[in-house]
């Protein structure tokens, strides 16, 4: 069993009121923008470069269809017959079917867990456009609530959004730098934000570092997380 490890001194700051003592307890992370939260139910978020033998999902959300986040051959290891894929028109094309559509700013409840697409795009840059329909998801599950960024920049719409936790790509190129993810951060005023998308495809395990570093005294706890 895996535990976080924080470079920005995860030390149980939250208050009481926020559930789960630790909000990050269910949460593996598998490298660039994977994870699995453990509710029940199970739910992936851009499975990529999965090891072998993890439980089957029971929801799989994909942001948009880049091959880092839409991998037909990840969706396989841990779909079944009764998983329930969720993502954007151009993921669809990518999947076997069934996969139900999702655009930004609709809500799904399934299973008893809440998922809403928001916008995910770059601002100045050409690889994600807005007018794609990319998303993130602000998803509760087991009175938690995550928001996976997707892959985008800084941009208005992350004001407020106040999850619990945040995962934020921080390795640049395609999305925000670590000092764009701080200051994205501050916007969103998470609880707990864990840096993604940075030491495999682009970015350096020390941009984790530096993305704890420049969040000191923001009152957000910082996990940086081994990677599964």
């Amino acid at each position: 069993m895996k535990r976080p490890v924080s470079v920005a001194l995860f030390l149980m700051l939250l208050p009481a009121s926020a559930g789960a003592a630790d909000p990050v307890a269910k949460l593996h992370w598998y490298g660039q923008s994977a994870f699995r939260i453990d509710g029940p139910p199970v739910v992936y978020i851009d499975p990529f470069k999965l090891p072998d033998g993890l439980p089957k999902a029971d929801i799989i959300l994909i942001t948009h269809d880049h091959f880092d986040h839409c991998s037909p051959a990840d969706v396989a290891k841990i779909r079944s017959a009764k998983t329930v894929v969720i993502g954007p028109a151009e993921v669809a094309v990518k999947l076997p079917a069934p996969v139900e559509t999702i655009m930004p700013g609709q809500v799904q409840d399934l299973q008893g867990v809440t998922i809403r697409a928001v916008p995910a795009y770059n601002i100045g840059k050409p690889y994600h456009p807005r007018k794609d329909g990319k998303v993130g998801y602000v998803v509760t599950v087991g009175g938690v609530t995550y928001y996976h960024a997707g892959d985008t920049d800084l941009i208005p719409e992350m004001a407020g959004l106040a999850p619990d936790v945040a995962l934020l790509p921080i390795g640049g190129t395609y999305t925000m730098t670590a000092e764009e993810a701080a200051r994205a951060a501050r916007s969103i005023k998470p609880k707990v934000a864990v840096p993604m998308h940075y030491g495999s495809v682009v970015g350096s395990d020390a941009d984790g570092d530096r993305f704890a570093k420049l969040l000191d005294g923001s009152g957000i706890s910082v996990v940086v997380m081994r990677r599964e």
